[in-house]
């Protein structure tokens, strides 16, 4: 993405957190513009967007995407998977094989096999 296009975010939302010390660049993070939508109305539709405890945040996905324990409350993870290049091809392929609706619970699922596959070499 082109860096121009990257908009600053509080990592805590303004409205739990307040102003932000300015020359404090780890109170800030770089979104892209649709990121920056979705993490806005998930922290808007938050049950924390009322009780505003700024650790509950600072613990939040939308925080500290490398370092969290949960997304706006709910016992999630995420993993975004970006085909470039010619793994598009890949994609395509899965598209074709399962279909969209089907991807991503095929994907969960052969991660899944993966592990079970592996845990039992141990």
């Amino acid at each position: 993405m082109e860096e121009r296009l990257l908009q600053v975010d509080h990592r805590v939302p303004y409205e739990i957190g307040g102003e932000q010390d300015e020359s404090n660049i780890d109170c800030y993070m770089l979104l892209s513009p649709s990121a920056n939508r979705a993490k806005s109305w998930t922290c808007e539709h938050c049950p924390n967007w009322t009780t505003k405890d700024v650790e509950f945040c600072e613990n939040c996905f939308w925080a500290h995407p490398e370092n969290y324990t949960h997304i706006a409350g709910n016992n999630e993870r995420k993993i975004v998977i970006t085909f470039t290049d010619n793994e598009i091809d890949d994609y395509e392929q899965l598209i074709n094989l399962v279909g969209i609706d089907n991807a991503e619970q095929t994907i969960k699922d052969l991660v899944t096999s993966f592990i079970n596959d592996h845990t039992n070499e141990d």
